[in-house]
């Protein structure tokens, strides 16, 4: 089982506002990844995470998967996922901010590990 930070780093939130902002524009970006650190942390089975996402489980053998599962492997703590909320009524899928290869190792070792992670609207 993973072992979980019980809050993201900093520079999660730094790449979650660097690859916001190739989706949103800065501002939008900057005011997410602010509003992120101020979430509070949920739990959600990996499994849903992927889904909701619509992005593709990639396989173990991707290597920063590959380095995830090692983490956890040898017990060094994984960061939360930081998530921005999708709205099925407009065909928006939710993004992974920050975290997706995190996401991916999980459901190799087990797709209902309740993962931590912060979750924001648009």
């Amino acid at each position: 089982m993973p072992i979980w930070l019980p809050l993201p780093e900093d520079h999660d939130y730094d790449a979650a506002r660097e690859f916001l902002q190739l989706v949103l524009v800065a501002s939008h970006a900057v005011k997410l990844a602010g509003d992120l650190r101020s979430a509070p942390v949920l739990h959600y089975k990996a499994k849903d995470i992927l889904r909701a996402s619509r992005l593709p489980h990639l396989p173990a053998d991707n290597v920063h998967v590959s380095h995830d599962i090692k983490k956890v492997e040898n017990k060094v703590e994984l960061s939360p996922i930081l998530l921005i909320r999708g709205d099925a009524t407009r065909s928006q899928e939710m993004l992974i901010a920050d975290g997706y290869h995190r996401a991916c190792a999980v459901l190799h070792l087990d797709e209902n590990i309740e993962v931590p992670c912060k979750i924001v609207g648009l």
